[in-house]
Parts: structure tokens; sequence; C-alpha cells
């Protein structure tokens, strides 16, 4: 078994894999490198075969989504370290082994993402990721470096090397043990959110997640579904929703719930006041679903249960808040 896989999950992302997959090759050492595919229909998988014959390819018969594609993907990848990077991420000289080395270091830790900043605007922070991922009182995620739209430049503010409640899945360095043993990233999710989802996981197992500053990767970003989709939109308050009705105690759960519901409709409201009808109806999409299959979640919540309700690195405040009405586009988590 090799110590660290990396594993890009592909889907019609031809572009992407030529301009990015030569400089994962030239910058990951001894790592294996695989691209599974997601049932793409451009000429990806020709691409690989054809320039890149020493990656490993794993192809999937549909397309299953990050959660799905992984989890079918990583069932098939022995190694002892995962790193689940993106078709649309250029690494850096020497991004992989500070990862690595926290890892080796610190058994506590079971997963770790790098610096994530801007691939259009590399004095910038990326949207997905950025320094560390943090969620508020209610819920709802941000990160360090990044608050709703709101991205700051890197000064070296964020050169530290520190526990956060997320990390990215644009570039997630995970223990497969603990991978498997919380069974995956949820795939319901399908996308987004799924990430913050598995590393609640990991801390309510009693596991760390970590970010370390010392290494640095570039992101396009929305290289798959665009920030302005309406399907993003659905996704995000559909998933949500999921997310804090897993995770939540039911004494947060009784009246934080209600709040947040009747946040996402004022969300849709403005929505609609913009000109985004598309995105008022899937708010009201999102909702109508995760009502729909509020069972299937009860199962899963129920199956948790095991596991300690965790409110470690969880920002006491709250970003709507902070962000929208005291004009903060910075949060200083300490």
């Amino acid at each position: 078994m090799v110590k660290t896989a990396v594993v890009i999950l592909n889907f019609n992302g031809e572009k992407f894999l030529r301009e990015f997959l030569p400089v994962v090759l030239r910058y990951t050492g001894n790592a294996k490198i695989v691209v599974a595919d997601n049932a793409s229909t451009d000429l990806s998988i020709d691409v690989v075969k054809q320039k890149f014959p020493t990656v490993e390819l794993i192809l999937l018969s549909n397309n299953y989504g990050f959660c799905g594609g992984y989890n079918r993907a990583l069932k098939q990848v022995e190694a002892e370290y995962y790193v689940l990077l993106n078709s649309d991420v250029e690494v850096t000289p020497g991004w992989l082994e500070p990862l690595v080395t926290l890892l080796d270091q610190n058994p506590q830790v079971a997963a770790v993402q790098p610096k994530i900043l801007a691939y259009n605007d590399k004095s910038k922070f990326e949207y997905a990721g950025a320094a560390g991922g943090f969620i508020d009182s209610l819920g709802y995620p941000f990160c360090r470096g990044r608050v709703f739209d709101e991205t700051e430049k890197d000064s070296g503010q964020y050169n530290d090397t520190r526990e956060v409640f997320w990390a990215t899945g644009a570039c997630l360095v995970i223990r497969s043990k603990i991978y498997h043993e919380l069974k995956g990233l949820d795939e319901d999710f399908f996308a987004h959110m799924e990430e913050i989802d598995l590393c609640w996981k990991i801390q309510r197992a009693g596991h760390k997640v970590f970010y370390c500053g010392t290494s640095a990767v570039y992101h396009v970003g929305a290289g798959t579904l665009s920030k302005s989709n309406p399907r993003k939109t659905y996704y995000n308050f559909r998933n949500g929703l999921s997310l804090v009705y897993k995770h939540w105690s039911t004494g947060n759960l009784i009246w934080k719930l209600p709040v947040r519901i009747l946040l996402d409709y004022l969300a849709a409201f403005k929505f609609l006041l913009s000109g985004k009808g598309g995105d008022a109806r899937a708010v009201v999409r999102a909702h109508y679903h995760f009502i729909k299959k509020f069972g299937k979640n009860r199962s899963k919540r129920n199956a948790l249960k095991p596991f300690p309700f965790t409110t470690n690195n969880i920002y006491p405040g709250m970003i709507i808040w902070d962000h929208f009405i005291r004009k903060k586009n910075k949060i200083r988590v300490y």
C-alpha cells in the first residue's frame, strides 16, 4: 500500500486536466496520482490515457456527483492518506509535504487543507476554503480570508497552522481509515457542504481538522457549477438545512432551525427583489426537498447519536449580523 494517493475526481474537465495535471505530476513527488472519471462525455479519458500514461484511471459508470464519485473511487484506492484534489487546482512546489508531515506528526489530526488562493487573482484568497473553514452559531459556513463573497488579499496573515472547523474539499488530505470508518461523504448532498458534514463527523468522533498555511494551491473555482447558477443555490440551501439537522443537539435544534428557515425565506425574498427569480425558486425547492427527505435525515441523525455533539471551533457570533449589519468583511477566529 502506498502512503499517499492524490485522487482527482473529473467530470468533463478535459480543459483542466490538460492544464493542471502536468503541474500535479511535476510537484507531487512519490504520491500515486489517480484520476477518477464520473462518466465524462468529453475527451477527458483519452487525454489521460494518451498524455499521462503514468496516471491511474478509475472509470465510473455514471456521474455520481462529488460525494458518490469519491466514495466509489476511494474504495478502489489503497493508501494511508487520500488527497481529494479538484481538477481545477494548480499545485505549487512542495505543496504536499507539509500536509503529510502534519498528519505524520499529529495522530489526533484526521484531515488538513492548505492555503487556498484564487487562480485568477493569486494575491487573494479563494472562495472555497481560503484559510480554513468555520461555522457560526446558526450553522452558516465561512472561512478565514472569506466571508460570503468578500475575500481578503493574502499578506501572510494566515501563514499559521491551526485547528479549524472544516477543511475544503477542493484540496483535502485525510486519513483513509477514518474516511471509511465514517462512511465517507454523504451522497444525498451530491455536491456542496459535503466536506463540512464530513469534518463535523470527524470532530464528533474525537479527531481534529487542521489548516496548514505553509502549503498553498491556486483554485479556479466554480469549474463545474458557477456561483450564479440557481442549482448551486439549491444545493447550498438544501444541504445547509440537512447539515445542521444532522449535527445540532436537540436543545439547539428546537429554536435554531426555525430561525434558519425564516432567514432562508428572507434570502429568497431578497433574491426576488434583486431580479433573481431562479434563485428564489431554488430556495423554495430546497426546503421542499429537505422536508420530503426528513425521515431519511432523521435516520442519519440517529446513526450519529453515539458521537457527542460538539461545539468546538464554532464561532459564537452570527455571520449574517456581523457582515450585513456591522459591515465586517473580516472575521477573526482565535
